[in-house]
């Protein structure tokens, strides 16, 4: 039997049958389904049992993870004074499959898919981002001159996706070739719905919450790098990464906080990434495997309303994690930089700015939590939702 070695992390509290279209695509493929160990992230009023019987249908190892199963599964692993990084009711709870993940040594890969996306039949999904990860050769490298990279310049629709600074847009970018040796991250892209912030949903004339535009795959060109030093939004609904970057890959505390910042979880954690790879000489990958992205309608207004509390914020955090780390040599040295950096910043100087002393306290809990959890006296046995253990 192969190693289990890919945890795909897909928080969910409707839609989790798209589990079931990714395991056809790894089939269709001949991808080999038992490398996978799925961990659904979920709510308590969700279906968890029809979650757990939709995994056995589906040849599938795996746990769900509602929020009394999370707070077990803090308990038996002895850390449950750190379960204030899992914020309730959020698209961050990701990062409580980046804790299962590192708690479990057998996984060298993380996977985090969306509810609402669907892999291209075409393409073997899986296998293309583990090809992406062990890629070593010359490939395009994109900068600018605002140090923010645009992933879909290469469309004619002018978009820019949700977690671009406006203070960014209207850059001159220019493609080079650059050789890359050390990938730690394969972003894939989304056809169908673009992933768009409220305002510039708006702006496209919908409300929605979806944008009028549709990609379609010639909207993509070639894979690509951004260059050290620029920066790009890095959105984790179809995304897989080593397991070497967990501690520089938390999923900020959004939506469940004093000050309701909210939809930036992923985008601020492609930041400290982003930082973390170009410190370390590493490269995150973009491109393929393209997904198709679903989106539900529901009201631009409500989204916009989750957003506007962290706009502010957003414009100027990526110049205070620029700032941190530039002698490190690990992801734990330039987290615990941005995490001064964050408890340092001048809260007086933006609209909420006292979120991020609370997000620099998360990161160093973070690292914390991590550093129990390799503890060898640490229980580190699988707990699935009813308090058993399956595919372990």
């Amino acid at each position: 039997m192969p190693a289990q070695d890919i945890c795909v992390v897909m928080p969910t509290i409707r839609e989790y049958e798209a589990i079931a279209a990714y395991a056809e695509n790894a089939r269709t493929h001949g991808f080999d389904t038992d490398r996978l160990f799925v961990v659904l992230v979920t709510e308590d009023w969700c279906e968890t049992d029809e979650m757990e019987q939709l995994l056995d249908d589906e040849g599938l190892a795996g746990a769900v993870f509602d929020a009394t199963a999370r707070e077990q599964w803090f308990r038996e692993q002895g850390i449950a004074e750190y379960e204030h990084l899992i914020p309730a009711g959020s698209h961050a709870q990701t990062s409580f499959g980046l804790l299962y993940l590192w708690a479990n040594e057998r996984f060298e890969y993380g996977v985090f898919l969306d509810d609402d996306t669907r892999p291209h039949e075409d393409v073997d999904f899986f296998g293309t981002h583990l090809v992406n990860l062990a890629y070593e050769g010359e490939m395009p490298a994109v900068e600018s001159d605002e140090d923010w990279v645009n992933v879909l310049y290469q469309s004619d629709h002018d978009l820019y996706p949700r977690g671009y600074p406006y203070s960014a847009m209207d850059e001159d970018w220019t493609e080079s070739t650059e050789r890359v040796d050390s990938v730690v991250a394969s972003q894939g892209l989304w056809t169908n719905v673009p992933d768009l912030d409220a305002v510039r949903i708006l702006m496209d004339g919908d409300l929605d919450g979806q944008a009028q535009t549709r990609t379609i795959p010639d909207d993509f060109g070639p894979d690509f790098v951004a260059r050290p030093g620029n920066y790009l939004t890095v959105c984790s609904m179809n995304l897989a990464f080593r397991r070497e970057v967990v501690p520089a890959f938390y999923q900020f505390p959004m939506d469940d906080n004093p000050w309701d910042v909210g939809r930036f979880d992923d985008i601020w954690s492609g930041l400290l990434l982003k930082r973390a790879a170009d410190v370390l000489g590493k490269q995150l990958y973009n491109g393929a495997p393209l997904c198709a992205h679903n989106k539900a309608p529901r009201s631009t207004f409500g989204d916009l309303a989750n957003e506007v509390a962290g706009l502010e914020l957003n414009e100027h955090v990526w110049e205070i994690v620029d700032d941190a780390g530039a002698d490190a040599d690990s992801y734990r040295e330039v987290t615990r930089a941005v995490a001064d950096e964050l408890l340092a910043a001048d809260a007086d100087n933006w609209e909420n700015g006292e979120f991020l002393a609370y997000c620099g306290d998360h990161l160093h809990d973070w690292l914390d939590c991590l550093a129990e959890l390799e503890d060898p006296t640490a229980q580190k046995q699988p707990v699935a939702a009813d308090g058993g253990s399956r595919g372990s």
